[in-house]
């Protein structure tokens, strides 16, 4: 499974519970859409993607809110090969929905993972599917999330979930291309 987070807004602690801290432990790799906020709350998080037996990685991106020694460690573009599918992440403050969905086509991608609004939501364009986990931590109004992208025998499964376990969204894909 590949678990993705966002806008975590943290000073001290990854700010993870429930079914978010289980599913960041168990996951083969784990994405970040940035505003991390402090190097101290990356170490965190990236200390509980890499507590599975053997680790997990840990793919970020640097948001507009993070403390510049952070951001200057980031990139602001990401690309991650899961499952056969090619997944493209940002934060997204310097994106819109067709900005993104022109991202998903130069870099050939089946789905773009971005943060920033604090809203989970999952949107088909033309392109690509858009996936924005919310945030665990800090939702601003919205309900609080993370996603989750499960390969099956045949395709995959998107679903946004809160960390209590709700169900948020869901969107399955075929094979991927």
């Amino acid at each position: 499974m590949l678990v993705a987070l966002g806008d975590t807004h943290g000073e001290r602690s990854h700010r993870l519970e429930g079914r978010t801290l289980t599913a960041a432990r168990e996951a083969d790799h784990v994405c970040h859409t940035g505003d991390f906020t402090t190097e101290r709350v990356y170490e965190a998080i990236a200390n509980e993607a890499g507590s599975k037996q053997g680790g997990t990685p840990l793919s970020a991106v640097a948001g507009n809110s993070d403390e510049p020694t952070l951001a200057a460690r980031l990139p602001n573009t990401v690309t991650v090969e899961y499952g056969g599918y090619t997944v493209v992440l940002v934060h997204g403050h310097d994106h819109d929905d067709t900005s993104l969905s022109l991202l998903a086509r130069q870099e050939g991608a089946e789905i773009i993972i971005a943060g920033h609004t604090h809203r989970p939501a999952i949107e088909r364009t033309s392109h690509c599917l858009l996936v924005n986990p919310g945030s665990h931590a800090d939702p601003r109004g919205n309900r609080p999330g993370h996603a989750e992208l499960t390969r099956r025998e045949t395709g995959a499964t998107i679903e946004l979930r809160t960390p209590d376990g709700d169900l948020i969204a869901d969107h399955t894909l075929s094979e991927p291309r």
